[in-house]
């Protein structure tokens, strides 16, 4: 097969993936790159357990929650670590405000990433709080309940930083602790409940994310991302939630578990709590109010005797999706960063880039040496390509006379190439293989490449500072459009004239698709291409000495 076989296999598998990918898009399922959609079923707070209450509103007032206080004043708790600008609202002791220090914006690089916020322009809050059971007239202290800070750091100076909050309401008290690490995107919170009444109490906790659907910054509609939720559960497994399925109320997930976490994700970033392990917990997932979409594990406290305390213990993460870090808060966390239908192979390959760049110490590099690996590995694959498109070019001149003796009379035409191609031992077919078995090793860069928060400001050489944004002059998609160009000259030139100007048309096509994708993908197709013209100029000379060296023996 030709080379423009090859582009045209690309150009039409290309096609049916971004077309199908469009259609999911657009009828608000996950993209294909993503998750398979999941089926649907309504929404509910399972068993009867008492749901936790509706989210808030930027001006910190309960929203359509039907057991909401009236607005109190509260105050802002500024807390800072080495990786953190956090702001509490002592209102329910939730954090509304977190800046992410040491990863910076990508509209400002100057500037650090702004994940939770509760302005006018987002909303993204984590709260937690106690409901009591239904039919009671009660009002433990949740998030529209007013906390008073009772530590006195508020900046981190050792490895660990507490910060504690209290609350009481209705014969219940809270004394919440949050504890901050070094150089640690995770927080433990730990809530003692106490019963400082003179009857028996039988709380539930809730643990809960609320968030806008607005994407995020720095969003790109050449490779749309997921952001919503996601669920994990040994029984259920991983388990997205896309907001347009919470207003349609088909939103499917599993409602109750003793393992597992809830999360919020973005593109590169994600919030998630996990709860202890082994005690029950129900998922809740819904619209809040008319902005917000909030998702929250509610687990019941028991019957808490009079004088009697209980505490809960759970981690919070609140940060990148760094598969390592993650995995060692939990060993399923890293699922967040989702690879799709890819996973087998993405997984795979992500851990061998993490092995290379720990050799390399840098990005760009990685890419280039995993590339040279790749066209190794595939070398076979790609030889018999390349020697087969090469006996393609140098009998082009008798396919051409072949054409003109037998004109319109395809079968003779047919049964005359074919004979030539047994003659030759030409395999006509013999690129198309090759070009399938790339096409997923492709796929699934891109999907490394897109998903990895590592590529995230990661720069290489010179003008490429984010290899996870693109190419800010071009220069690498003009590469890789100079190097299809070459490709192109180094085979067989069609007949049909009007094939061969759409062959010349077929890099300015791809090279304007590379345009806005990620530099660190266009930089794998640039030394893809380059150590594919050096293959097949190599593979194409020995050919042509061999049979030159055949021709004088003959002599």
């Amino acid at each position: 097969m030709d080379i423009r076989r090859t582009i045209l296999w690309m150009i039409f598998v290309f096609s049916i993936f971004a077309v199908w990918n469009n259609w999911q898009t657009y009828n608000g399922q996950p993209s294909l790159f993503g998750s398979a959609p999941q089926t649907t079923t309504d929404s509910h707070s399972a068993n009867g357990t008492p749901a936790a209450p509706s989210a808030v509103s930027p001006t910190g007032t309960a929203a359509v929650a039907a057991n909401a206080a009236p607005a109190v004043a509260s105050e802002t708790v500024t807390i800072t670590t080495d990786v953190f600008k956090l702001n509490f609202d002592t209102l329910g002791a939730q954090i509304v405000y977190a800046e992410l220090l040491k990863h910076p914006a990508s509209e400002d690089r100057s500037q650090p990433t702004i994940l939770l916020d509760n302005s006018a322009v987002s909303q993204y809050i984590v709260q937690s709080g106690l409901v009591a059971p239904q039919g009671q007239n009660k009002h433990f202290p949740d998030q529209n309940t007013l906390f008073r800070l009772v530590s006195n750091e508020t900046s981190l100076t050792g490895d660990t930083l507490p910060v504690v909050f209290e609350a009481e309401s209705d014969g219940i008290k809270v004394t919440r602790t949050y504890t901050f690490h070094r150089n640690s995107y995770k927080i433990d919170v730990k809530d003692q409940v106490s019963n400082i009444s003179a009857e028996p109490q039988s709380p539930s906790l809730y643990l809960q994310i609320a968030r806008d659907s607005n994407d995020p910054a720095g969003s790109s509609s050449f490779y749309p991302t997921f952001t919503g939720m996601a669920v994990y559960s040994d029984a259920e497994r991983f388990q997205k939630i896309d907001f347009s399925d919470i207003d349609k109320k088909k939103a499917d997930h599993i409602n109750s578990a003793t393992d597992g976490w809830i999360s919020m994700i973005q593109h590169f970033f994600v919030t998630a709590w996990i709860p202890q392990e082994g005690k029950e917990r129900y998922i809740d997932t819904r619209k809040a109010s008319n902005t917000l979409y909030a998702i929250s594990a509610v687990e019941p406290l028991g019957v808490i005797a009079p004088g009697s305390t209980v505490e809960s213990l759970n981690t919070l993460w609140v940060g990148p999706q760094d598969q390592k870090a993650l995995s060692a808060v939990d060993p399923t966390l890293d699922l967040v960063v989702d690879y799709g239908w890819l996973t087998m192979l993405a997984k795979p390959m992500f851990t061998f880039m993490i092995w290379l760049h720990s050799l390399l110490g840098n990005w760009g590099w990685t890419i280039v040496v995993l590339t040279i690996i790749i066209k190794i590995v595939l070398f076979p694959l790609s030889a018999s390509s390349y020697r087969s498109m090469a006996k393609m070019k140098n009998v082009a001149p008798r396919m051409q006379a072949l054409k003109e003796k037998f004109g319109d009379d395809r079968q003779k035409l047919n049964t005359a190439m074919m004979e030539m191609y047994r003659t030759e031992k030409i395999n006509p077919l013999g690129g198309c293989f090759p070009i399938l078995i790339q096409i997923p090793v492709f796929l699934t860069l891109y999907r490394v490449l897109l998903s990895s928060v590592e590529m995230r400001g990661a720069g290489w050489i010179g003008w490429i500072t984010d290899l996870s944004l693109r190419d800010p002059y071009f220069i690498l998609p003009a590469i890789m459009m100079a190097t299809m160009f070459l490709q192109i000259k180094l085979n067989p030139t069609p007949p049909d004239p009007m094939q061969a100007r759409i062959m010349m048309l077929m890099p300015l096509v791809f090279g304007a698709m590379m345009f806005m994708f990620p530099s660190g993908l266009v930089l794998y197709w640039v030394v893809n291409n380059i150590l594919s013209i050096a293959q097949q100029w190599y593979i194409t000379r020995n050919l042509n000495k061999a049979a030159n060296d055949a021709i004088l023996t003959h002599k």
